[in-house]
C-alpha cells in the first residue's frame, strides 16, 4: 500500500526535527546563520523597499519565526510570501522551538547535576564543607550553622559517598563521591577555598580518613571532627594538632544528668543557637589593652548581659582556663568564651580602651 505524501512529510519533518535538537550549540547557531542568509538574499531578490533593509528584516524574521507576527512589516510580491511560507516561517520556528528546548534541557541538566551531587564549587571560598551525611544529625549541624545569624554568613556544601540527591536543596549544595577523601570530591566542594572543615563520616573510620585528607589538602581552615570513640579523636589529634577534635560524651553527660539532675537541659541549650542563651567565643582585638578576667567578666556582664565562661590563649583553645581567677591577665588575641543572647562583635568592646583615657562606649540595652 503507498504511503501518501504527507505522511512521508511527516516523517522526514520528524526526523529532521530529531537531527537538529541534538545539534550543539555551535551547530545550531551556524545553522540558524545559514537560514537568515539564504533567507535575506533570496527577499531582497523578490522584493523591494523596507522589507530588504538590514535591521527591518531582522525585525521581519524575528516576528516571523517567533510566531508573533505584527505585520507592520511584511512581503509584497508573491515570490516574497512564497518565500516566507516555505522558508522563513517553518524553519524559523523550527529553530526557534529546537533553542527554547535546548535552553530548557540544559538548565533541567545542570539542575539535575546539582541534585546528584555532580556539580562543581571549586570557585567557593571562606564556605563551609561538611564532610559526611548522617540524616538528621547533619540536618542539625546545618540548621544550627544557618540559625547563628550573628555569625559571618558562609555557603555550606555537603559532601557524601551515600546514593541519593541533594537532601537540603534549598539550604546547602551537595557533593558525592564514592569516598569522603578522594582529591575529586574535595576539588568540587571547593575544600581548598574552605573556612571550615567539619569531618562527620559514616562510621569513625571514614571521619578519620576524610579529616587526614581534608588537613593535607587545606592547612588554613578550622578543622572539626566528632567521634564515637575517643581512641580515633587521639589519633587525629596525634597527626593534625591544628585540628579541633571531640568524642562522644553521652556517657559524662549521663552520669550529670544524674548527679545534677537538669544538667543536661543545660548543655542543650548552651549548644544551640536556635533560641535562648547560647556560648559564642570572641578573639579579642590586637588593639586592646591587657585586662584582668575579674574586670572582663564584670564589663561584659555590665554592658553585653553576657556571662564569662573561660579563657584561650588561641582559636584552637591553647592554655584553656575555664572559670580563671580575678587576677587572671587577659591581653590581645586571647579567645574568651562566653554565654550570651546574640554574639559580640569585635567592633563592641571600644570600652576595653577606658584604661587608656577613651571615653567608655554606652552599654548595649
Amino acid at each position: 500500500m503507498a504511503v501518501p505524501p504527507y505522511v512521508k512529510f511527516a516523517r522526514l519533518f520528524k526526523t529532521f526535527y530529531a537531527h537538529v535538537t541534538r545539534m550543539s550549540w555551535d551547530a545550531l547557531a551556524g545553522l540558524v546563520a545559514l537560514h537568515f542568509l539564504v533567507a535575506i538574499v533570496l527577499m531582497r531578490q523578490f522584493e523591494t523597499g523596507e522589507i530588504t533593509e538590514g535591521i527591518a528584516f531582522w525585525y521581519f524574521y524575528v516576528t516571523t519565526a517567533t510566531t508573533v507576527g505584527y505585520g507592520d512589516v511584511t512581503p509584497k510580491t508573491e515570490a516574497g510570501r512564497l518565500l516566507t511560507i516555505l522558508w522563513i516561517m517553518p524553519g524559523g520556528i523550527v529553530l526557534f522551538t529546537v533553542g527554547i528546548a535546548k535552553f530548557v534541557q540544559f538548565i533541567s541538566d545542570r539542575w539535575r547535576r546539582r541534585m546528584r551531587g555532580e556539580a562543581d564549587y571549586s570557585y567557593l571560598t571562606n564556605h563551609v564543607v561538611i564532610l559526611g551525611w548522617q540524616g538528621r544529625r547533619t540536618a542539625k549541624v546545618v540548621e544550627e550553622i544557618l540559625g547563628d545569624v550573628d555569625a559571618e554568613t558562609r555557603e555550606i556544601v555537603v559532601c557524601t559517598t551515600k546514593e541519593i540527591e541533594n537532601p537540603l536543596p534549598d539550604c546547602v549544595k551537595f557533593v558525592r563521591d564514592n569516598a569522603l577523601n578522594t582529591t575529586g570530591l574535595h576539588h568540587r566542594a571547593g575544600l581548598r577555598g574552605a573556612a571550615v572543615i567539619i569531618a562527620l563520616g559514616h562510621d569513625d573510620n571514614d571521619t578519620l580518613a576524610a579529616a587526614l585528607a581534608a588537613s593535607a589538602q587545606n592547612r588554613e581552615a578550622h578543622v572539626v571532627a566528632y567521634f564515637e570513640q575517643q581512641a580515633f579523636a587521639d589519633l587525629l589529634a596525634a597527626h593534625c594538632p591544628h585540628a579541633e577534635v571531640m568524642a562522644s560524651l553521652s556517657m559524662e553527660m549521663l552520669v550529670r544528668a544524674a548527679q545534677d539532675p537538669g544538667s543536661s537541659r543545660v548543655q542543650q541549650d548552651l549548644l544551640s543557637v536556635v533560641g535562648g542563651q547560647t556560648q559564642f567565643s570572641l578573639k579579642l582585638p590586637a588593639h586592646v589593652p591587657a585586662t584582668t578576667y575579674g574586670e572582663l567578666l564584670t564589663q561584659l556582664k555590665a554592658r553585653h548581659n553576657a556571662t564569662l565562661i573561660a579563657v584561650a590563649e588561641d582559636v584552637n583553645g591553647t592554655g584553656l582556663t575555664l572559670n580563671a581567677p580575678v587576677a587572671h591577665r587577659v591581653g590581645p588575641g586571647a579567645v574568651v568564651y562566653y554565654i550570651a543572647a546574640t554574639r559580640i562583635r569585635a567592633d563592641e568592646l571600644q570600652w576595653l580602651r577606658a584604661a587608656e583615657g577613651v571615653a567608655l562606649a554606652p552599654a548595649r540595652a
